[in-house]
């Protein structure tokens, strides 16, 4: 594949998402763009130390696909057991 077009795929793809985000907007495999609602909250200024109050407001946020994660970081491993001796079957 040539560059430019590789480039123009990845616009058309990104205006796509500008698009649609509002509601959801999937790309199969990799992962979905969703929109969330973030509650108000106190931090605190580094500088003066004083709390002040962030209001609500919402965030874009990218959640990665399952496949994408699996691809990337390998299967998750079987939970390992707490247990260091072997229990007798229960009768």
């Amino acid at each position: 594949m040539e560059k430019k077009t590789a480039e123009a795929m990845l616009d058309c793809l990104a205006q796509l998402a500008y698009e649609n985000a509002k509601d959801e907007f999937t790309v199969p495999g990799i992962g979905k763009l969703v929109v969330v609602d973030r509650k108000a909250r106190m931090a605190r200024n580094l500088q003066t130390g004083a709390q002040i109050q962030i209001p609500a407001g919402k965030a874009l946020k990218f959640r990665l696909a399952k496949a994408a994660k699996d691809a990337i970081l390998g299967a998750a491993a079987p939970p390992i057991s707490n247990s260091t001796t072997p229990q007798p079957p229960s009768s």
